[in-house]
């Protein structure tokens, strides 16, 4: 839908020249400009449940560098409705995902699980980028933030734990094991991972036969041994971490 006048205006209003306005005065009339249209734009959509949607996701196919007027514009006057303006914003322009993920948590409209959620459900391939975004927002969060991300998208998975745990090393041990809960049958892979990234820490061992399923510790041991940990100090964290020593008899 187009709407020659309103945008041969806002057109015209974006194009004084510096020299003959402050640049604080120009941004104050660009907003002003941009809040009518947003208005203008609310009124004239026939399904009334996407309006809020499909004007943010208009303004911003248009005007994408006025991410931050549109998104501030859109959040003050519906703040309850973050889903659509982030819906309409992600689907406008994809590579501004982390910037709308940045603003909206500013905003503390929404929780960051639920940012990350809507986030990744729109654009999974950025899925490491939104976890970063919100983990820098929120970083007591980082566990659950990792956890609705690869519960989301369990495709981008692999590279969102194995890239936050490089990221965060500190977070290793709270990662591995909220990983392992939300994906029980990638247990090896993730201790592979882990293990790569810290070598020789038998922590990892002890977490990940914790958390799993007892019939995956002869798995597990075996995996850090080839990673490089001896098959004793294997077995020793295998034991701390609750493996019983008749289920790892048969490890080679």
């Amino acid at each position: 839908m187009k709407y020659p006048c309103i945008v041969l205006s806002i057109i015209l209003s974006f194009s004084f020249p510096a020299y003959a306005t402050p640049n604080s005065a120009i941004k104050i009339r660009q907003e002003k400009v941009l809040t009518d249209l947003f208005d203008q734009l609310v009124k004239r959509q026939i399904d009334s449940k996407m309006a809020i949607e499909k004007s943010v996701n208009a303004l911003l196919e248009s005007y994408p560098e006025q991410i931050d007027v549109v998104l501030k514009i859109a959040i003050s006057k519906y703040p309850q409705e973050y889903r659509q303006i982030m819906c309409g914003a992600l689907r406008a322009e994809p590579a501004l995902t982390t910037d709308v993920v940045d603003i909206i948590l500013k905003s503390n409209i929404a929780n960051s699980s639920d940012v990350v959620s809507i986030a990744v459900t729109e654009e999974p391939a950025y899925a490491q980028e939104i976890v970063n975004a919100a983990v820098l927002h929120d970083p007591l969060a980082i566990e659950n933030i990792v956890r609705v991300a690869i519960i989301t998208e369990p495709v981008m998975a692999k590279n969102v734990i194995k890239d936050t745990m490089l990221s965060y090393p500190d977070k290793l041990l709270d990662i591995l094991v909220v990983a392992i809960k939300a994906l029980p049958e990638q247990v090896v892979a993730l201790v592979r991972d882990a293990l790569t990234i810290s070598p020789d820490n038998t922590a990892v061992v002890s977490i990940a036969v914790s958390t799993s399923n007892s019939d995956k510790a002869r798995d597990i041991i075996a995996t850090a041994i080839k990673s490089g940990i001896s098959i004793e100090s294997a077995t020793a964290a295998a034991i701390a971490g609750g493996a019983k020593e008749i289920d790892l008899v048969k490890v080679d």
